[in-house]
């Protein structure tokens, strides 16, 4: 985790930096590929990059191309599990899905057949796929009802979903409706599959920019209070389970290293985005579709890096 600065920098300096990360991003455009697996998402410019910074208090700082939108991915099981937080209590949550670090792929088969069915943590397929399962069962067209509770956290009520790479998922879903039917068959599943697959794909379609995606997540880095309009989302001990789950498993199997490189908790999806919370202080988001083994973003992780380091924060002792 972060400590505080003992300088911190003004605005003018950290708009500064964010500049800086922008110019230094095409070193990494060389490396990795975009996701391909999704045909929808293997037709991004992979030369781009972006970078948002929302304050506590609300205020938006950013560089580069960070007002083009993007599939969200694996960003919006958040935004999913924050809403089964906000609806179902910790049991029925926490006895069907884990709260561990996978060490395995974000889509990983194996894993899953060992533990009975139950997914490791919310932030993997699996897991994703589980929450999505508890919100179907209770909300009607809870891709819906995830759509306006995003659009209220960014205060922008024109994010959508994309419709054509909630296709294209569908079309290519057989890895994911393997992970369902699975956990299906052990009992774990208690909605009809094709449904919970169709709201998944919806909701890892939205389509939003570096800068809407960190004001949805400032609440996170402002005790569970939404900046943009003063709104309680979560409770403060919400938010710092939130926290802790997102910087152990945030980042798929690849958690410990981002951990160790960048010390905060952090979100990733394959369409290239990354968003990462400095508590009390900041929610940011970076995008570059280049990825890493992991599916991660390169240039993203880099930059995460590079911000946090001319932040002049230090790690804890």
């Amino acid at each position: 985790m972060i400590d505080s600065p003992s300088t911190p920098l003004s605005p003018g300096e950290l708009q500064g930096l964010l500049d800086t990360l922008v110019k230094e991003a095409p070193r990494c455009f060389g490396e990795g590929r975009v996701a391909s697996y999704i045909p929808a998402l293997a037709e991004v410019e992979p030369d781009q990059f972006g970078i948002a910074i929302c304050h506590a208090d609300g205020h938006v700082q950013y560089a580069g191309d960070a007002e083009t939108p993007f599939s969200i991915q694996s960003i919006s099981k958040v935004h999913a599990l924050v809403l089964a937080m906000q609806r179902l209590t910790p049991e029925e949550i926490w006895t069907r899905v884990g709260r561990e670090p996978s060490g395995q792929a974000f889509n990983s088969i194996v894993q899953l057949e060992v533990e009975n069915g139950i997914p490791r943590n919310p932030f993997i397929n699996a897991g994703a796929l589980m929450v999505t399962d508890m919100l179907t069962s209770r909300l009607v067209m809870p891709q819906h009802t995830l759509r306006e509770q995003v659009r209220r956290l960014a205060a922008d009520p024109t994010i959508d979903f994309d419709e054509r790479v909630a296709r294209s998922e569908m079309d290519h879903k057989a890895r994911n409706a393997a992970l369902a039917y699975l956990m299906q068959a052990y009992g774990n599943i208690q909605s009809d599959v094709e449904l919970v697959l169709d709201t998944y794909f919806h909701n890892c379609a939205l389509s939003m920019n570096c800068i809407q995606l960190a004001r949805s997540f400032a609440f996170l880095a402002n005790r569970g209070t939404n900046p943009n309009d003063g709104t309680q989302v979560f409770s403060e001990i919400q938010t710092r389970q939130m926290n802790a789950l997102l910087l152990t498993c945030g980042l798929y199997d690849a958690a410990g290293d981002f951990a160790w490189r960048v010390g905060l908790p952090g979100k990733s999806g394959v369409g290239g985005g990354i968003v990462a919370i400095l508590p009390r202080r900041m929610s940011i988001c970076v995008w570059s579709p280049r990825l890493d083994s992991y599916g991660n973003s390169i240039a993203g992780r880099h930059a995460l890096e590079g911000l946090v380091s001319g932040l002049r924060f230090t790690p804890m002792g």
